[in-house]
């Protein structure tokens, strides 16, 4: 009789989990540890278990428990909703720690490549990475906040770094932007005027906002292919591959990073948790 409940058992923590992944829900709130929930879950079953024992007694058909078992969750779902928020929360610390760890390896890449383009204040207090494609539309939703931070943040150092991963017109526009910033050109003009233009942004797209902000774009044509440039990208796709990084935009953090369009309002609250206490998200931040 034992074993037979313990197989079936087996067999209904195999439906506990199924169950569970089909029922993920968000949740404003922090909800109970893993732990809690593993708890609850299993004093869930064995009441359940139980009441079956007194109902059926040693008659009772457990090749039927499974069923029981997932009839009576099911009939409960705030306890897989719990559940659930449990698992993610797990699934999320996870991400986070690995994404700390990979952050760590790659932090004087990201930091310190001498190809990096740099806008605000080089020595700001808090550092705003933004992986980015000329092409890309949720880049050009971000590019006014993004400079916008840079003027109203007198602390803000912004990190450009080309990652063209659109198309070879996105490429091209890349290596002119690395000669941009090498020449010294005003590359947030350079930048702005980029987004802001229509069409595809290619070479000669790139090359016209470069000579419009008074650069030699013959110059910078024949320098655009050169072996350093190539070499300068690839380190943006070595990053991007180590951190798992697969769109665009990208930003990164401190230890966060943040894939998609991510609002000002939104950068904001986190580079002020930044100043606060050093983290992305605050102990008090809701």
């Amino acid at each position: 009789m034992q074993k037979s409940l313990n197989l079936a058992l087996t067999g209904a923590v195999a439906v506990l989990a199924a169950a569970v992944v089909g029922l993920f829900v968000t949740r404003p709130a922090p909800g109970p540890s893993p732990d809690d929930i593993r708890a609850l879950v299993s004093e869930a079953v064995e009441t359940r278990i139980a009441a079956l024992e007194r109902h059926q007694g040693d008659t009772m058909d457990t090749a039927s428990l499974g069923t029981e078992i997932e009839s009576y969750l099911l009939g409960n779902p705030g306890i897989l909703e719990d559940m659930s928020l449990a698992l993610e929360t797990e699934r999320r610390a996870a991400q986070a720690q690995e994404a700390r760890v990979a952050l760590a390896r790659f932090e004087d890449q990201i930091y310190n490549d001498p190809a990096n383009i740099v806008l605000g204040n080089p020595q700001g207090d808090v550092t705003l990475v933004e992986m980015f494609d000329y092409n890309c539309g949720y880049c050009r939703r971000v590019v006014a906040d993004v400079l916008a931070l840079v003027e109203e943040d007198p602390n803000l150092r912004v990190i450009l770094k080309e990652f063209p991963i659109l198309s070879e017109g996105s490429v091209a526009a890349a290596r002119v932007g690395i000669m941009v910033n090498r020449q010294g050109g005003d590359y947030k003009a350079f930048h702005a005027a980029l987004f802001s233009g229509r069409g595809t942004v290619d070479a000669n797209a790139a090359l016209a906002a470069a000579e419009n902000i008074g650069l030699d774009a013959s110059a910078i044509e024949t320098g655009m292919n050169s072996g350093d440039v190539t070499a300068a990208l690839q380190r943006s796709y070595q990053i991007a591959q180590g951190l798992g990084i697969s769109g665009t935009p990208t930003f990164i953090i401190g230890d966060e990073i943040i894939p998609g369009a991510v609002d000002k309002a939104e950068l904001t609250r986190r580079i002020a948790n930044m100043r606060a206490c050093g983290e992305t998200v605050c102990n008090t931040d809701g």
